[in-house]
């Protein structure tokens, strides 16, 4: 992905001439917090396309891509989001290691401008490790609307490191910062001097410090002071006196206060502080009286923050994703284009090319992949996630998503999760199985635990909430609201007694809050487009198999015989034995589940209370393999199966009491 973007520099003394192999190859590393736009930075010097994978040894991702500046290639890594040098989550442990272990010629320290005296004290982090950093003061343009103006030549100066201004989503900037990459020099950076015990302690460490490291001595030195576990495994595979090194850091231990981490932390704010006092004026324009400021506190406060999550909910989900893509362009492409065209001429064609009948069912018929699983996979999934997609692009260009984040966390503590988690649930109403490779942003291994059982128990994807609302109808509306009520409340209850079996330190929640912004149609195009392109590459495929393994198991037998199974589970919820086979289908992908029971109302063996009871039972069914897959893979498979199991088990019980429930109290929807 070599491109040269908007402001790439000009190449000199004939460079433009020289041949692929001649150019010289560098390394840039994108650090910063999130939601500071490293993600806009990156995809600024790299272009349109990035490769993602995981950091060796660990289950979290980075972007990689490649660009162009003067006339050196460089490699580009997005690294996750991270507040210190010293980690907490996985994420910022895989930062750590990619700046500690990775060789670069650049660190691009990006921040939110408007809220740099907080993110100073990383940047004091970096310059202590001896970094060729520079410093991105993004978002400018929202830091300039508050009234804050900063002096960055007086900053750069004072830092002994470039910073340059930006703002990212227009490019604003990009130019600049190509420049100083490529003509980046390195300068006597500005050092933070701590206490004195610690100054000591950092001097008499570095004298043991014999080996060779990729940072500073003195950057070692205070991260085992600070006893960073990642740090000491490469120390002790370096030095020889190590019982010398730990002595240095009980003794220090001993003599500070508070923690050593504590004690440092607060010193580099301090310094932060006395740096925005002489390089940052207010013009006196008050937050309070930007329109944006106002909305985003109304977002974020209990009282105002959820009646505008319940009209995002109902025109963004109900209406538009169910309304528009479940009904309009869902029965347009089922009734019209498949029941009219395609279904009748292909059948017409297959019967006429295949003469054996067991063969022609592979392709047309009952199960068929043209039939049943493309016609799913395109006339009733496609439609339904691509309405979704264009929701959720729009919730994250405008900003909204952290900001259901702070509103959600005091919620989400009752049930062992923190607000962060609001983002792999939120996208969950997309593709669980995305969103169970998001909770890997959660901090501990028991926020991850219980997002993966939540987003595998009461978390239907888009596709599935798409199909359910066109079963109930706009006939039956309070079917739609009791189903609702249901799944929230056995998403709550099952949540907080997990949290209080699973063992484990209380979730907490810090996160930086992005301005809010109109999105961009662009912007909203391109992550709407990748989105549906990685969906439907990963759906067709499966829903083909299905409907080979389905072929399979009806000419072997074994279809029936499953089927037959789950004909007890099924009557016991008053339901026709011919359900059992949706429930089969869920198996496969929870949506294509969902699609089968659509075909039952269609043929009117479904009535209100059957549909209510169906649709609650097979929300909470196992996960569709896919999901799965991904939860042995993220979680181990003892508790990928175990949550399977518990699923299981759990979504007949709560169906059964549903149904029982609607039957003693004599209500019929």
């Amino acid at each position: 992905m070599d491109t040269i973007g908007d402001g790439s520099i000009s190449m000199k003394n004939g460079a433009s001439q020289n041949s692929k192999r001649d150019r010289k190859r560098g390394k840039i590393l994108i650090v910063g917090s999130p939601n500071v736009g490293k993600s806009v930075v990156f995809n600024n010097l790299t272009g349109a396309y990035a490769t993602v994978s995981n950091y060796p040894g660990t289950t979290v991702e980075i972007s990689k891509g490649t660009g162009k500046i003067d006339n050196t290639d460089y490699e580009v890594f997005d690294c996750p989001g991270m507040y210190s040098l010293l980690p907490i989550t996985e994420e910022e442990r895989v930062s750590q290691k990619m700046i500690l272990n990775e060789k670069t010629d650049v660190i691009l320290h990006v921040t939110d401008a408007k809220n740099i005296e907080r993110m100073l004290p990383f940047t004091f982090q970096l310059i202590e490790a001896g970094l060729p950093v520079i410093l991105v003061l993004n978002i400018m343009d929202e830091a300039e609307k508050l009234g804050i103006d900063i002096d960055s030549k007086k900053l750069e100066a004072e830092l002994g490191i470039p910073v340059v201004p930006a703002i990212s989503v227009t490019k604003h900037g990009m130019k600049h910062l190509r420049n100083v990459i490529a003509h980046y020099l390195p300068a006597k950076p500005y050092l933070v001097t701590y206490d004195g015990i610690v100054e000591e302690a950092v001097a008499r460490m570095q004298e043991l410090l014999k080996g060779g490291y990729p940072v500073s001595k003195r950057a070692v030195a205070l991260l085992l002071l600070q006893n960073d576990s990642e740090t000491r495994k490469i120390v002790e595979s370096k030095e020889s006196d190590i019982e010398g090194i730990r002595s240095i850091i009980r003794e220090l231990a001993g003599k500070v206060r508070y923690s050593v981490n504590y004690s440092l932390s607060v010193r580099r704010h301090q310094v932060a502080t006395a740096i925005g006092k002489r390089f940052l004026t207010h013009s006196g324009v008050a937050a309070e009286k930007s329109f944006r400021e106002i909305l985003s506190r109304i977002t974020m406060n209990p009282w105002t923050g959820f009646p505008i999550l319940l009209l995002i909910l109902y025109f963004g989900l109900y209406k538009f994703v169910g309304g528009i893509g479940a009904g309009v362009i869902v029965d347009f492409l089922e009734n019209t284009i498949f029941e009219k065209y395609v279904t009748p001429h292909v059948t017409n064609f297959v019967e006429a090319l295949v003469p054996w009948p067991v063969l022609r069912s592979l392709f047309v018929g009952e199960y068929g992949i043209i039939t049943l699983g493309i016609r799913y996979a395109v006339a009733i999934i496609l439609p339904i996630v691509g309405t979704f997609f264009i929701v959720f692009a729009i919730i994250e260009d405008s900003g909204y998503l952290p900001r259901l984040s702070m509103l959600m966390d005091r919620l989400f503590k009752k049930i062992g999760l923190s607000g962060r988690a609001v983002i792999p649930m939120v996208l969950g109403l997309g593709c669980d199985t995305m969103a169970i490779m998001v909770t890997r942003t959660l901090a501990t291994k028991r926020e991850r635990i219980i997002a993966t059982l939540l987003l595998s128990l009461a978390i239907p994807c888009s596709a599935q909430i798409g199909v359910i609302m066109s079963l109930f109808g706009e006939e039956n509306s309070t079917g739609l609201l009791i189903w609702a009520a249901i799944i929230t409340a056995i998403f709550l209850l099952v949540g907080y007694l997990v949290s209080k079996v699973l063992p484990g330190d209380e979730p907490v929640f810090f996160m930086e809050v992005p301005p809010l912004r109109m999105p961009k149609l662009s912007n909203v195009i391109i992550k709407t487009y990748t989105r549906m392109e990685w969906y439907f590459m990963e759906v067709c495929p499966l829903f083909i198999l299905a409907s080979v393994l389905i072929w399979l198991g009806q000419i072997t037998g074994i279809f029936e015989t499953v089927v037959s199974l789950f004909v007890y589970p099924v009557r016991l919820l008053d339901m026709p034995d011919k359900s059992a086979v949706a429930f089969f289908f869920g198996f496969f992908r929870r949506d294509y589940g969902a699609a089968g029971l659509y075909d039952l109302k269609k043929a009117g063996l479904l009535n209100g209370n059957q549909i209510l009871v169906a649709c609650v039972t097979l929300t909470l069914f196992l996960p569709c393999i896919a999901q799965f897959i991904m939860n042995i893979k993220e979680r181990g498979w003892k508790t990928g199966v175990g949550i399977s199991i518990f699923v299981l088990v759990f979504s007949f019980g709560a169906g059964y009491a549903v149904n029982t429930i609607l039957l003693v109290c004599g209500i019929q929807l």
